[in-house]
């Protein structure tokens, strides 16, 4: 049989074809245009999202035996907000997952709500990327448009919602909203009361791997697949990656080098970090995750080879820094391009380089930006670490994974083996495999990762580089609290 798994990224979806064996057979990709309306903003119109999925299936299914394809689901970018209205019509566009406007409703939900309250109630703190505090923002700035609201979902439900008919989410991807009771898998009452949104407005929750529906007969023929395929609710991006990367059961961690850059670390019970600084979340193989997430990590580089350096290829860049560089890179990089999350919560928060002089090379810069997202990803391991969770090794996925030396530098930074798939799809096999449960190929997302697990390249710490980055990581540390007070002073004000 064949399954069809979707990766609906930030920049592209990209949709694998995989059989039974696991075997990605064909994959294809779609782009489409982010809005940045004002700075720190950051929107999408989710008809481009259903629209690349629509020019994808065709192209992957064609030579090949349409009517085997038996399920299908989807690992999105999580957070945005996607409205409808009564006539199931988008509203307005995505807000996005890296989007900073909502400070100050952010600010209003852990001061006012209470951080302590909202740990107790959704075992998370507010962050600005969060789902709640974009409902707050349209409430009060676009009162008129946040009184069409029929229904609220996330990115990826939309395009199941467009399959199937049926609006639904699954706890993964619900747990980011900031509106759903993790630990006990129900929408919070007093979390949606205060947004001022029902339960009747929220989608339908279901288990990632649980089967919400078939696509309906009308999309099939648009799609060229068979009737009767299943959809599985899918997954947030970070569980589905999970999934694709094996990273399921007590105590395994995942690090992932994408637009953003997550750290996950899967769990068989509920795990409440005291400060909020971690998420807890649901994993999509129905136990447990903590995650933290930094809003730059790929796309701080791609900023800085594309846009500044206007750089035409990776190696021209990477292949002078050795390893004798390696930790004695007196440059300094704070990826906070975006704002940041884990574990700061700070969308003031800005990039900057530090420790520049006369004689420091482009080279050196562009280590720092390598080293600068793997310090900020150990902040968040450490917080993981002082909960008395050991993690002795990680998988390494993602796009910035494709880079020798960043892997090395994570290693190194991190102090512990990266095991790197030697093929590594991302959400979109996670997805795949969703699907493979759903349709009744295996028994658990578990039994499925165990059966297709995929052969690892292994990165191991050279301890005297580790040694050396455990000293450049002590001054990092100290760098954003001692540029706190500055960053909110720093917006241009008219």
């Amino acid at each position: 049989m064949l399954y069809l798994g979707v990766d609906l990224g930030t920049s592209s979806v990209k949709v694998l074809l995989v059989d039974e064996t696991g075997a990605v057979r064909k994959t294809a990709s779609r782009t489409y245009p982010l809005e940045f309306p004002q700075p720190g903003w950051s929107q999408q119109n989710p008809a481009d999202w259903w629209n690349a999925v629509v020019q994808c299936v065709p192209e992957l299914l064609e030579g090949e035996d349409k009517a085997q394809v038996a399920g299908l689901s989807v690992g999105g970018q999580m957070h945005g907000l996607v409205v409808l209205d009564e006539n199931d019509q988008v509203i307005r566009p995505a807000i996005l997952w890296n989007d900073g406007r909502t400070g100050r409703e952010t600010e209003e939900l852990n001061a006012d709500f209470g951080k302590e309250k909202l740990l107790s109630l959704v075992g998370n703190i507010a962050f600005a990327g969060f789902t709640a505090p974009k409902l707050l923002w349209m409430r009060r700035n676009e009162p008129e448009l946040f009184q069409k609201i029929k229904k609220i979902m996330l990115p990826k439900d939309y395009l199941v919602y467009r399959l199937t008919g049926v609006h639904s989410c699954d706890y993964s991807d619900a747990s980011g909203m900031l509106l759903l009771d993790v630990a006990n898998r129900r929408w919070s009452p007093e979390l949606l009361s205060y947004c001022s949104v029902t339960e009747e407005q929220m989608p339908k929750l279901f288990e990632s791997y649980e089967s919400v529906g078939t696509v309906l007969p009308e999309i099939a023929a648009q799609l060229g697949l068979p009737e009767g395929v299943v959809v599985a609710a899918g997954a947030g991006d970070n569980a589905a990656a999970a999934v694709g990367t094996g990273t399921v059961g007590n105590g395994c961690c995942n690090v992932s080098l994408g637009t953003s850059g997550t750290v996950f670390i899967s769990s068989d019970d509920f795990r409440l970090p005291p400060e909020g600084n971690l998420h807890a979340f649901a994993h999509a193989d129905g136990a447990y995750h903590l995650m933290g997430c930094i809003l730059s990590a790929a796309s701080a580089y791609g900023w800085w080879t594309k846009e500044i350096l206007k750089a035409t290829s990776d190696n021209d860049e990477q292949n002078p820094i050795t390893d004798e560089d390696l930790g004695r890179n007196p440059v300094f990089f704070l990826p906070y391009l975006m704002g940041e999350r884990s574990p700061h919560n700070d969308p003031a928060a800005r990039g900057a380089f530090l420790g520049m002089s006369m004689d420091t090379t482009r080279y050196q810069m562009t280590q720092a930006i390598l080293e600068g997202v793997a310090f900020a990803i150990r902040d968040s391991v450490e917080i993981a670490r002082s909960l008395g969770i050991e993690i002795t090794e990680s998988g390494l996925c993602g796009g910035g994974a494709k880079s020798p030396l960043w892997r090395k530098i994570m290693a190194n930074v991190l102090n512990m083996e990266m095991q790197v798939p030697v093929q590594e799809e991302g959400a979109g096999y996670g997805g795949a495999i969703l699907a493979m449960v759903a349709a009744g190929a295996y028994g658990s997302v578990r039994e499925a990762c165990e059966k297709l697990r995929t052969e690892r390249r292994i990165y191991k710490p050279d301890p005297a580089i580790a040694a050396r980055y455990e000293k450049r990581y002590q001054v990092f540390k100290s760098l954003y609290p001692t540029l706190k007070a500055a960053y909110p002073t720093l917006a241009v004000k008219e």
